[in-house]
């Protein structure tokens, strides 16, 4: 690591801790309030905020927001490992918004240091961001996060329950602690008896909860590591499920809206009376940037804002993609330099005027969950409640309450499981729309729906990115790196959105390609900041999605310069790294130094690290007479731990899937500060007779558990268009693919 980065490790570590010593070393210390105490009930044990039983049953709490990843099974599991319940023996909710659920792991990836780097430095700032976060109470599901902040915590959470249990049944029974055992949600005596933990409640209820536990070893899990029914999947499978759209409260209306396309503009205004008076219309009330319709269904209320014909406001940003593009590519500029992440070697004496150079680009991408946007919200002086699918429940609750003027523990948020995200709800536009329209028809629970059209014209997408790489060879090798990358901050973006400003230099311009394994004699990597223009926000990877495309893009183009092995000269660069590991599997999966492919195939070896997760994938490619097809990709990567194997499985290849389906088709694209792309056929994800096999492996050789949901997704395009390079000699530098080749 540069000493450049280690100085600036140890000033955040300084920043961090000064900050703590401001708070107070007891708010760092403090556990926050039990939000489950709150109602409790006469018989009801509290042991923890994930915790919770009484006579009738055993409740447990997920506070990570269920995005269809998968997440309410896993929580759910790690709580029941350690409290010895059955699978299924208990019901799961998500718990109220609260800062006892606030996001450790989360803190800790914000730390500027190379996962591998255990120094006392980055191991300081680490648990100092972390601090930071619970200081904050920053409760928050994204950054695949969840497993890692939730790994030892819930486990925890179970075990003290567990131990609670025992000691009412100990005292109930009079015989020894340390005589009991517990299985399938039951205190087991010595002589066989079985005490139910729901008829222990109301002593345990009476005890204060028992801390000094002790957790499991592995060789005694029951769950973790085992293939377990996710529990939403039966559900999900016969159409039972209600997501957050589904929900039909008592005496809802519908609303729908038409917000200005140019994101951020103003309506300067509209003749309201095409939607009076139609049939099923109750209201047309104002909203920022727009104008909604109430009505009796969803379909009316759409149907009723279409007749509706506002003058728009110009877009606070270019108007025309050309501009935006033209930002960027001005932006390779000292003055636009956010910082220099690494400077190995001598990069400026090695590279000459002759050293091999590209330009690579990542266009604005569109984050279209398969459910819409939605949220119902029902408003009184006294009361909001919200019924909504958000993965940051208490900044939805304090934007609530300012909007409602309602205080902020009267905001009753209601999370609910979510047809998909991709980061789109780390965002408010619905929510903020929702409480407007309610604020309006007070006491009436109102449910606003986006249609698929302004779901996509309102979404924030990801970040314009573009790469220019110099690099040269030395004897068949890999000599030196140059990268430079320009790309507006979808952080500062969203920050800005939450009246926050962007405090030093934005990670996610530079993940996923200053990190770079790589032993180069000679790398620079530096990131340049482009002036905002389109609103960005997180989109499923972030930085790492178009980055580590640039940097495994160019480094491919140095290694065929080079003349060597795709595979082996990553090999000898990766020595001794994780990422060896990760792309021995891979080769070895594969057979890639043993297979044929003869003519009109090509493989394509990738590999990028995201949120402390290497990941390598080879994708192959064979020609057809009606364009490319995509026929196998194989991924291994290290996870640390495989909480449930089939899971792992189906969020690796969904994460495949995803990551090639956007590398080939996708791009939102401005015309007059619109984006032109309004629905899936614009912006198609990978069809079903596209999707090739994917194999997978999961590697668990390192102790740190770390998530899974997105750092399969970087990979793919880069490994897809070195395939394409592979099977026809046409190098690919620019997404989507689709724009420069035919697929089958």
């Amino acid at each position: 690591m540069s000493g450049s980065l280690k100085r600036r490790g140890f000033l955040v570590a300084s920043a961090v801790l000064a900050g703590g010593v401001a708070f107070g070393t007891y708010l760092v210390r403090r556990t926050p309030a039990n939000p489950l105490l709150e109602g409790q009930r006469e018989g009801e044990a509290v042991f923890n905020p994930w915790v919770k039983i009484d006579a009738q049953g055993i409740t447990l709490i997920a506070p990570h927001t269920e995005l269809g990843q998968g997440v309410l099974s896993v929580q759910a599991a790690l709580i029941a490992e350690e409290l010895d319940l059955a699978w299924g023996q208990f019901r799961v909710e998500p718990g109220p918004p609260s800062a006892a659920y606030y996001n450790t792991a989360l803190g800790a990836e914000q730390a500027p240091f190379l996962a591998t780097d255990t120094s006392a430095v980055a191991d300081g700032v680490r648990g100092a961001m972390g601090a930071l976060f619970k200081v904050l109470g920053l409760q928050l599901t994204g950054g695949s996060s969840t497993v890692p902040d939730s790994f030892d915590k819930l486990r925890r959470a179970g075990a003290v329950a567990r131990e609670t249990l025992k000691l009412a049944a100990a005292k109930q029974a009079g015989v020894p602690v340390a005589q009991l055992k517990t299985a399938d949600g039951a205190v087991v005596l010595p002589d066989g008896r079985r005490l139910a933990y729901t008829a222990l409640a109301a002593d345990a209820a009476k005890i204060e909860p028992v801390q000094d536990v002790v957790l499991r070893e592995p060789a005694q899990w029951r769950l973790i590591g085992k293939p377990m029914q996710r529990l939403d999947i039966v559900a999900k499978s016969t159409g039972t499920l209600k997501f957050g759209i589904d929900l039909r409260p008592e005496r809802l209306l519908h609303a729908a809206v038409k917000v200005n396309p140019r994101q951020g503009g103003a309506m300067l205004r509209v003749d309201t009376k095409p939607a009076e008076g139609r049939r099923g219309v109750k209201k047309v009330v104002p909203v920022t940037g727009g104008i909604a319709v109430i009505a009796d269904n969803t379909w009316r209320a759409f149907q009723a804002v279409q007749a509706l014909q506002p003058e728009w406001g110009p877009a606070p940003y270019p108007a025309e993609q050309a501009e935006h593009w033209r930002a960027v590519a001005e932006s390779f500029v000292p003055e636009r330099l956010d910082k220099t992440w690494r400077d190995d070697g001598a990069v400026d004496t090695v590279l000459s005027e002759q050293s091999l150079s590209a330009e690579y680009r990542a266009p604005y991408v569109a984050h279209a969950p398969l459910e819409p946007l939605s949220a119902i919200c029902r408003c009184t002086p006294e009361r909001v409640d919200l019924w909504v699918s958000t993965q940051v429940p208490r900044f939805a609750q304090e934007k609530v309450a300012r909007i409602t003027g309602v205080d902020v523990a009267a905001v009753h948020v209601h999370n609910q499981p979510a047809g998909g995200s991709f980061g789109h709800r780390l965002e408010f536009e619905n929510i903020t729309l929702a409480a407007e329209i309610a604020r309006q028809m007070p006491g009436v629970p109102i449910q606003l729906t986006f249609s698929r059209e302004e779901d996509f014209a309102h979404d924030f997408p990801r970040q314009i990115t573009m790469a220019r790489g110099r690099g040269s060879v030395k004897n068949g090798q890999v000599e030196a790196m140059a990268l430079d990358i320009a790309s507006v901050s979808a952080s500062a973006s969203q920050l800005a959105r939450l009246g926050q400003p962007m405090v030093g230099p934005d990670l996610q311009i530079a993940a996923g390609a200053w990190n770079l394994p790589y032993r180069f004699p000679h790398f620079r990597m530096r990131a340049y900041r482009v002036p905002e223009l389109a609103p960005t926000s997180s989109w499923r990877s972030v930085g790492a999605s178009s980055a580590g495309f640039f940097a495994d893009g160019f480094l491919d183009e140095l290694i065929h310069a080079a003349g060597a092995d795709p595979m082996r000269e990553r090999l000898r660069l990766a020595q001794g790294t994780p990422a060896q590991a990760v792309l021995e599997a891979v080769a070895e999966m594969c057979n890639w130094q043993g297979a044929r492919l003869g003519p009109g195939r090509g493989r394509g070896v990738a590999f990028v690290e995201s949120f402390g997760v290497p990941c390598a994938q080879v994708v192959e490619v064979v020609q057809t007479p009606q364009g490319l097809r995509i026929a196998h990709v194989w991924v291994a990567l290290e996870v640390g731990r495989v909480i449930d194997p089939v899971n792992f499985e189906n969020q690796v290849q969904g994460a495949v899937v995803w990551g090639l389906g956007h590398a080939m088709n996708c791009e939102i694209t401005y015309a007059d500060g619109r984006a032109q792309q309004t629905n899936f056929p614009a912006h198609t994800g990978l069809r079903l007779n596209q999707c090739p096999a994917i194999t997978v492996r999961g590697l668990e050789r390192r102790p740190q558990v770390r998530g899974v949901g997105e750092p399969p997704v970087p990979p793919a395009a880069p490994a897809l268009a070195n395939a394409i390079f592979a099977a026809t000699g046409q190098r690919l530098r620019e997404m989507p693919f689709g724009k420069q080749v035919t697929f089958a």
